[in-house]
């Protein structure tokens, strides 16, 4: 990686606010947004659309293969571009959350989900986030943070996520994908969501998404 390069990796479960910090960050900062899991949604979404048996590791490598995912940062947020075609609503959708699973965990599929981050990591200075950016993807990275939140707290931004999209959500239904997401994220085999031994770890559970991106901040220039 070039010295004038820089990685800043968030890591943390869903609800965490990584992605909104994330996005924050990478604005105050200049640098481009790399949204990691938008890149496995939109294969998941292709897998869905091709009627794969997404049990079908070997078929699921195949297809990555052949597949051209893009990531453009606007005002409005990310713009996912799968194949050409503009998919960032398209990846939202419950089923596609539901199914993302089956592509995180193949190990063939992430190997080459990992190599096109490097590529945009060794390219320019980068905020990344996901479950294992500090961890497997980017294990050198410049900075590591680890953003965290009690349960409730997590599962609260989720539902008024999804409310202020329009969606009707079940806020038990809600509760129990979140913790059954949880204990995949945790317990699969292949890169695991745990804390990298050098992160900077962040309980946001009563911080706001700029108090949070401060704290950041702030040890960015401590060099922590």
């Amino acid at each position: 990686m070039p010295q004038s390069v820089q990685v800043i990796t968030i890591d943390g479960p869903a609800g965490a606010g990584k992605s909104t910090v994330a996005k924050e960050l990478a604005l105050r900062l200049g640098v481009f947004y790399l949204d990691t899991g938008a890149m496995y949604r939109a294969l998941t979404l292709k897998a869905i659309r091709s009627g794969m048996n997404l049990e079908d590791a070997s078929g699921l490598v195949d297809l990555a293969r052949g597949t051209r995912i893009r990531l453009e940062n606007h005002n409005s947020g990310t713009k996912v571009l799968l194949d050409g075609e503009d998919v960032s609503d398209a990846i939202r959708s419950p089923e596609v959350t539901n199914k993302t699973f089956y592509i995180a965990r193949t190990g063939g599929v992430r190997e080459i989900l990992v190599g096109w981050q490097r590529e945009i990591g060794a390219r320019q200075s980068i905020v990344i986030e996901g479950r294992d950016v500090g961890t497997v993807v980017f294990p050198k990275a410049t900075h590591k943070f680890y953003l965290d939140a009690d349960f409730e707290e997590r599962a609260r931004r989720r539902i008024k996520e999804l409310r202020e999209k329009g969606k009707q959500i079940d806020e038990d239904s809600l509760k129990t994908e979140l913790k059954e997401r949880d204990h995949k994220d945790f317990t699969r085999s292949i890169g695991p969501l745990k804390i990298a031994d050098d992160a900077v770890v962040i309980d946001t559970t009563h911080m706001t998404v700029n108090g949070t991106v401060d704290e950041i901040l702030k040890h960015i220039k401590n060099g922590s």
